[in-house]
């Protein structure tokens, strides 16, 4: 039971962090190494992702109708539209995250090996310096530039920057690709429609390559469930959310909590 109750924990923290700006690898590191729990699997962590993606597929699945249909008549017959050509703008944008992202990862675990204060002081200070940005910029960029209006380069430039967080934990994907957005123009509801449906390429790769190795179980499945569930709900209350509101709750949120780690991580060497 006890172990079901933490999957379901670690499912909660996954859904609630993986479209918040805050940092879900971040927060999956951290959590376990706050309370002494044992590190997780890299597969239960793709499971975990596995329900926050299948919330993006279903929450948006008239968006990926769309986009589908329309990037496969771009081809097919010829057919221009803008559905058509965001659909291929992230399919684009995804090929440079994908391989920027392999070779800054290596570069970032031969710095840390496994010194696991050192990588929590990492994280701590990716949610701080990221959350900053994330502020100053969402304070001071224009927010003129929809959706439909992204172009080839916007999607680019937002893509790669996936790289960086797939590197460094505590970045957050969804954090720097919505600063990147809003850097460029987006406003903030387009910044974060655009994050998350870029995220499901590479979510989706790394699952189909991983399902082999993850170990179906009830703490699999309470997992996968509790991930979906938050997930759905957290997509909900954030696109509802910036509307009106800002990323400055998030970016605040950031800086405290990574200044926690921080001085948590200083007391345990």
């Amino acid at each position: 039971m006890i172990e079901i109750l933490k999957s379901v924990f670690l499912g909660i923290v996954q859904g609630l962090t993986e479209f918040l700006p805050v940092s879900s690898s971040g927060h999956l590191n951290i959590m376990p190494w706050l309370f002494k729990w044992d590190n997780i699997s890299e597969s239960f962590d793709l499971a975990l992702h596995a329900g926050t993606l299948l919330a993006i597929l279903i929450y948006f699945y008239k968006d990926w109708i769309a986009l589908i249909g329309g990037g496969v008549k771009m081809v097919a017959k010829k057919e221009k539209s803008t559905e058509g050509k965001i659909f291929w703008y992230i399919v684009a944008a995804t090929v440079p995250a994908g391989v920027l992202g392999l070779i800054l990862e290596k570069v970032i675990e031969f710095i840390v090996g496994d010194n696991l204060n050192l990588e929590m002081i990492i994280i701590a200070a990716a949610l701080i310096i990221m959350g900053i940005i994330l502020y100053l910029v969402d304070k001071r960029c224009k927010a003129d530039v929809a959706f439909g209006d992204i172009t080839f380069k916007k999607a680019l430039l937002i893509g790669a920057s996936q790289a960086i967080a797939a590197a460094i934990p505590g970045t957050s994907r969804s954090g720097i690709t919505m600063t990147v957005s809003r850097s460029l123009g987006l406003d903030r509801e387009s910044a974060a429609k655009f994050s998350f449906l870029l995220s499901a390429p590479i979510v989706a790769a790394a699952v189909l390559l991983s399902i082999g190795e993850f170990a179906f179980s009830v703490e699999f499945f309470a997992g996968v469930l509790a991930s979906f569930v938050s997930g759905m709900l957290v997509i909900k209350f954030l696109m509802s959310y910036l509307k009106k509101g800002s990323y400055k709750i998030f970016a605040v949120y950031r800086v405290i909590f990574g200044l926690f780690i921080i001085i948590t991580a200083i007391i345990r060497i």
